[in-house]
């Protein structure tokens, strides 16, 4: 059964009032929201409470869920807005995102298979992906939201558009720009 599959069927459990069944998304999205706003938000207290609000917000609009997109792709787009309305209520700017090693290999994804590399090429890729970690904070909120959900968190286009709520042309515009960007600012960078 896919993963999209299971979620509509404990939707559905919800949807007829089986309020047990919203745990098992709580269980099973939890960690990935968490990640989510950590990106926004750096207090881990206040990461826990927006968190938790963003999980009330899908509870009580659960009913109108209607699986035009994944759930994953719905949750996620009430995630980025509730932690940028936060942001926004607190007259706070989006924080620089800054990764360690360990924080990018939890993003690879389960299917991915890490390769074994020699010292000197964990080091290259070490600082590569610190150069692009760098050059994604320059990025405005649009291209480095697009980006971020392209290249780490492995949205389709199609789950890009429905999260940001634009059309999929738009995406492959900020993803092309984007992209572009890194590109040369990475290049100056390593220039140095």
């Amino acid at each position: 059964m896919s993963e999209e599959l299971a979620d509509l069927q404990v939707i559905e459990e919800i949807q007829r009032g089986n309020k047990r069944a919203f745990d098992i998304l709580v269980l099973k999205y939890q960690y990935k929201v968490f990640r989510i706003i950590t990106r926004y938000i750096s207090d881990p207290s206040e990461v826990l409470d927006v968190t938790q609000e963003i999980f009330i917000k899908v509870y009580k609009s659960i009913a109108n869920f209607r699986g035009e997109s994944s759930f994953y792709t719905w949750l996620y787009r009430i995630a980025i807005n509730t932690a940028k309305n936060q942001l926004i209520s607190q007259n706070k700017h989006l924080p620089e995102l800054s990764y360690e090693i360990a924080d990018v290999e939890k993003y690879v994804s389960k299917h991915q298979v890490k390769e074994c590399s020699t010292p000197e090429k964990l080091l290259i890729r070490e600082e590569t992906e610190q150069i692009f970690y760098r050059v994604l904070d320059e990025l405005s909120n649009e291209l480095k939201i697009t980006i971020t959900l392209r290249e780490i968190e492995g949205l389709s286009y199609d789950e890009i558009s429905a999260v940001m709520d634009c059309p999929i042309g738009t995406v492959r515009s900020r993803l092309f720009r984007a992209r572009a960007i890194i590109e040369e600012k990475a290049q100056a960078l390593l220039q140095k």
